[in-house]
């Protein structure tokens, strides 16, 4: 696509082009610019990518490396911004307190864990405590139901989870 219309908004992004446009329009462009993909594997992928989403995979407590957005969304050489004392303190003295991972969830599961959903170590069972929380999940075309979650750091890289009530193995995103 060389000009794209008024209704239409293209982003340039390390991963490729999105292109935003009401969906009347979407087979026009579809045969122009190649195959189009919906909402649902737009997420799958951004998932299977381990690529964290601002809203999904943070909240009010996130600090970039918990999510290895340290190198890429950080200088720090530059002074005076919020949060500065928490990042400084966690690069140079220590380990974030949560870490993102990648959940290979069950697929005998009819339903997907919901953003927010505890996360508790198998062992367990769902009476354990939370050790975390996912962030986003998705069904993904050849690996199948698939999450992104938030867990302590000091959870064990080969423990097994449970998500909500799904079982999962994990994927290091991010070294504890």
């Amino acid at each position: 696509i060389t000009e794209a219309p008024e209704d239409t908004v293209v982003r340039e992004t390390p991963h490729g082009r999105d292109l935003f446009l009401p969906r009347a329009r979407l087979t026009d462009f579809a045969e122009a610019s190649g195959p189009a993909i919906g909402v649902l594997a737009y997420e799958a992928l951004r998932v299977e990518a381990h690529r964290p989403r601002v809203g999904l995979e943070t909240d009010h407590r996130t600090i970039p490396h918990e999510l290895g957005w340290i190198g890429s969304a950080v200088h720090l050489e530059k002074g005076c911004y919020r949060g500065q004392e928490t990042v400084a303190r966690v690069q140079n003295l220590g380990k974030p307190p949560r870490r993102l991972v990648f959940l290979h969830l069950d697929g005998s599961e009819v339903t997907l864990p919901a953003h927010g959903a505890p996360i508790r170590l198998a062992s367990e069972g769902e009476e354990g405590r939370q050790l975390g929380f996912i962030t986003s999940s998705a069904r993904h075309h050849e690996l199948g139901p698939i999450a992104l979650a938030l867990v302590k750091r000091n959870v064990p890289v080969d423990a097994e989870l449970i998500a909500d009530s799904t079982a999962a193995a994990q994927e290091t995103v991010v070294e504890p």
